[in-house]
């Protein structure tokens, strides 16, 4: 006899929606409890855990699953309550850098009268257009090279390639700015 969650594990990786909807709602305030011990208030709980789910559809033909079901999903949503309390530390970082910049410049406005800024947006304008998108998808939206490339339907190698060829022009063309942009990613880990 098959047990339940070998039914589920194979209906998920066959992208059964019902067997989807069968997890999430069996699963669901369970996990939004447990996520709970590790966020700051019921609503995060819930985000993380929406997340996880919506992340969970998205990849379920590449998920490996060797313990039991409930097992993974309690560790997949500890890692996911991990990284969105690592996100919020950074945020609050960002904002605790603005207002420090604003006590001593009385500035927090980092796109005009910024040469920094500035050689940084004509330095990506110079990019060609994919390899821009690539670099931009990476640093700025935080992808990983497996997400760029499954989302832009492209080999993981060209994405390498693109993100060492944008890495090394950017590294080049502010090259003058190297120890301003060392000094403001010091300031903010000390944070």
């Amino acid at each position: 006899m098959v047990d339940k969650d070998s039914l589920y594990i194979k209906g998920l990786k066959e992208g059964d929606r019902i067997v989807f909807e069968q997890i999430f709602r069996e699963y669901y305030p369970f996990l939004c409890n447990f996520a709970r011990r590790y966020t700051s208030d019921k609503s995060s709980a819930e985000e993380v855990v929406q997340d996880f789910f919506c992340r969970l559809w998205d990849k379920q033909n590449e998920i490996s699953i060797s313990t039991g079901l409930s097992s993974y999903l309690r560790k997949s949503v500890i890692n996911h309550c991990l990284n969105f309390n690592r996100k919020l530390e950074t945020e609050r970082k960002f904002v605790s850098f603005g207002e420090n910049l604003e006590e001593v410049y009385g500035t927090t406005d980092f796109n005009s009268n910024n040469e920094l800024s500035e050689h940084l947006s004509k330095a990506l304008s110079q990019l060609p257009e994919k390899r821009r998108e690539i670099f931009e998808l990476s640093r700025f939206e935080g992808l990983k090279y497996h997400e760029i490339a499954q989302k832009l339907n492209i080999n993981i190698k060209t994405v390498e390639t693109q993100m060492t060829r944008s890495l090394d022009f950017m590294r080049k063309y502010l090259k003058d700015f190297i120890p301003s942009i060392v000094l403001i990613m010091n300031m903010i880990n000390k944070m």
